[in-house]
């Protein structure tokens, strides 16, 4: 793995090993709930807002297991190598 790779996957561990980034997916969580509730949904176009929200904040909220994924998969692929 390159050097800047490398740093690139290491500022990402860092980031998720601190306290706010827990207290972040939190929040994100509870978010997700509030705007998963189709009973507060007014119109077509709100849901398909709604869908949207959730997509971004469902991308975050498992960003840390995608970035360790490609991690674990990059380090197979180089000890296959």
């Amino acid at each position: 793995m390159d050097k800047e790779l490398e740093t690139y996957y290491n500022n990402f561990f860092d980031l998720f090993r601190n306290e706010g980034w827990k207290q972040l997916c939190t929040e994100l969580v509870n978010n997700i709930e509030i705007i998963n509730n189709v009973n507060l949904t007014k119109d077509e176009q709100d849901l398909f807002f709604r869908k949207g929200q959730l997509t971004v904040l469902s991308n975050l909220v498992n960003l840390e297991e995608t970035i360790n994924n490609n991690y674990k998969e990059i380090i197979e692929t180089n000890e296959d190598a």
